[in-house]
């Protein structure tokens, strides 16, 4: 299948594809972002509007992990997260006065923020043309033969930013997104409202026959 008749299909399923995590503030999305490893989206949504109704960015530099850890508990490794979201508030604080700054190298040495994560930010914030391979995305480019079965995230993403037109990429990535999220879930699929169908392996070896 070539790219712009992938894309031109996610257009008509996916026409409004946006990030699904809340946000006000940039920092708010890079903590929500590292939040929501192995989590969903809602659930991160429900946690952050507590958290940063209560905290700003100097409040959550000086805060306990304890405070914090009562209100994200909900999400999974909160303690480890607790620690993660401090020292990056610490960090932006002390280094940019709390903002976000368009600096892969910089964010990517924040603790619990890896390639992933700082691809939705530098998209989302500054429209720096990235591709983020989450669990949805990885899902969706195997099951239609756009990466191998073994291939891990990098190899996914490498292979998908060879594919698609760089000026693609960040709305590609949020129509993934949603496609697995909404339609190519991992558990049953709404394969019949699906115009990838015909190229799907899932579809073919579970639904079809």
């Amino acid at each position: 299948m070539k790219s712009n008749e992938f894309t031109n299909r996610l257009d008509l399923m996916i026409p409004n594809p946006k990030c699904e995590l809340e946000y006000n503030k940039d920092y708010e999305l890079l903590i929500a972002t590292m939040l929501s490893a192995q989590c969903t989206d809602k659930r991160v949504n429900a946690v952050t509007k507590v958290l940063f109704d209560k905290y700003n960015i100097f409040d959550l530099a000086n805060s306990d992990s304890k405070n914090i850890e009562s209100i994200i508990y909900s999400l999974g490794n909160y303690k480890k997260k607790s620690m993660y979201l401090i020292e990056i508030a610490k960090s932006l604080v002390c280094n940019y006065n709390g903002m976000v700054p368009n600096d892969r190298k910089y964010l990517e040495s924040l603790p619990g923020v890896g390639r992933k994560t700082c691809n939705v930010v530098l998209s989302n914030l500054f429209d720096v043309a990235a591709i983020a391979v989450d669990t949805h995305v990885e899902r969706v480019s195997k099951r239609l033969n756009l990466a191998l079965k073994n291939d891990d995230v990098y190899k996914v993403e490498k292979k998908l930013m060879k594919y698609l037109p760089k000026d693609k990429w960040s709305r590609v990535h949020h129509q993934m997104v949603l496609f697995g999220r909404y339609i190519c879930k991992s558990k049953n699929p709404l394969c019949e409202s699906c115009l990838f169908k015909n190229e799907c392996k899932y579809y073919k070896k579970n639904v079809q026959n």
